[in-house]
């Protein structure tokens, strides 16, 4: 039962399930904040295991280059070095890669680049991209793919057409197991012809699921709602989909709505390094002057850690540059996200996704993304 997942209800095409993993049931649709350096941002894993997050993301690059993969694997893992009991999933590194396009060269075995660290050359294949996920030891693991910008079709058909070819290596360099689940990705930038050959392509591996990649990355919201009506059907009903950097509260709604069962993102601690703030009626910046004197919390909603000190005292720790802001404003970040996709998961059971999201969208879309 390691990694068998199961639908429990279904709301249209939306669906509630269970992914068995080594380390613990995930309840999906589920939101995976992102520890980037083995950490997320500012925040203990004790707090995540509060706030009841039940997968996190780590990044394969980073942790690459610093502190080494061998270290990671000599100390225990990624479960034991950072002190998380829960579900861990990483990403291949192929997107940090590929978004340093000033310092990499891709031919047709992998990627050479220059650490962003210290400027030494190094390399990535699908090879070693796998090795690297073992040594870490993560839940879930990530072929290595190619993410182009999805508007030029040149440039995606040829990334399509590596994604591929790299993932043949990767399912060869990774047999099937009961300790990692290998999940593929599909690539095809906004073009639905692509997509669908790309689906197919991905699918026919017979992985333990499937990502959606390559969104988010400079389309337009609807081009993104676009691709996924077109990409999800493609993929097969009874294994995780997941979609590939996406959190804003909106965007998950839409998403989950689609079919997706798992979504990872930076923006709640990012967010928190920069004051804003998620709130049910839109995002805020705490930083404005309007709540200098705010004696209420971010969102009466929410009950954590975080709810206890005024808008006005975040406001005041963010001015001085106080760290305790950073921790309590991503504190309630994540919290917030968290429960937004376990209230979804409540109404697909109750069969009420519809009315949830006729309650939250016109609320939380009056600011959204240009609240102050």
């Amino acid at each position: 039962m390691s990694f068998e997942f199961e639908i429990v209800a279904t709301d249209g095409k939306a669906r509630a399930g269970i992914l068995h993993s080594p380390h613990g049931d995930i309840l999906t649709p589920v939101f995976a904040p992102v520890g980037t350096a083995g950490t997320v941002k500012a925040v203990p894993p004790r707090d995540l295991e509060d706030l009841d997050a039940q997968l996190i993301l780590a990044n394969t690059y980073h942790l690459f280059l610093r502190p080494g993969d061998d270290l990671v694997r000599d100390l225990g893992g990624l479960h034991e070095f950072m002190c998380w009991g829960g579900p861990i999933l990483t990403d291949s590194g192929g997107f940090q890669v590929f978004s340093l396009a000033d310092i990499n060269k891709i031919d047709a075995d992998g990627v050479t680049f220059r650490s962003h660290i210290d400027g030494s050359q190094k390399r990535l294949t699908p090879e070693r991209s796998m090795q690297i996920q073992q040594n870490l030891g993560a839940d879930i693991i990530m072929a290595f793919d190619q993410c182009p910008p999805p508007n030029d079709r040149a440039e995606v058909e040829a990334a399509v057409a590596r994604t591929h070819s790299w993932l043949r290596r990767c399912r060869q360099a990774h047999p099937d197991d009961e300790k990692q689940a290998l999940f593929g990705i599909v690539q095809g930038g906004i073009f639905p012809d692509l997509r669908e050959a790309s689906a197919r392509f991905v699918t026919d591996m017979a992985l333990k699921g499937y990502a959606i990649g390559g969104l988010a990355v400079g389309e337009s919201k609807q081009e993104m709602y676009a691709t996924l009506d077109q990409t999800l059907p493609c993929l097969p009903h009874n294994k995780p989909r997941y979609l590939m950097g996406v959190g804003e509260p909106d965007d998950l709604l839409e998403g989950i709505s689609r079919g997706v069962d798992i979504f990872d993102c930076v923006i709640p601690t990012r967010l928190a390094r920069h004051g804003a703030a998620f709130t049910q009626a839109g995002r805020i910046n705490l930083r404005n002057a309007r709540y200098r004197a705010d004696e209420s919390p971010i969102d009466s909603a929410l009950d954590n850690y975080a709810s206890r000190f005024s808008r006005a005292y975040l406001r005041h720790l963010l001015i001085a540059k106080e760290l305790l802001a950073y921790y309590l404003i991503s504190l309630h970040n994540i919290d917030f996200l968290v429960r937004h996709v376990q209230n979804m998961r409540q109404a697909i059971i109750e069969g009420s996704l519809r009315e949830y999201a006729a309650r939250f969208l016109p609320r939380y879309l009056r600011h959204g993304l240009t609240a102050e």
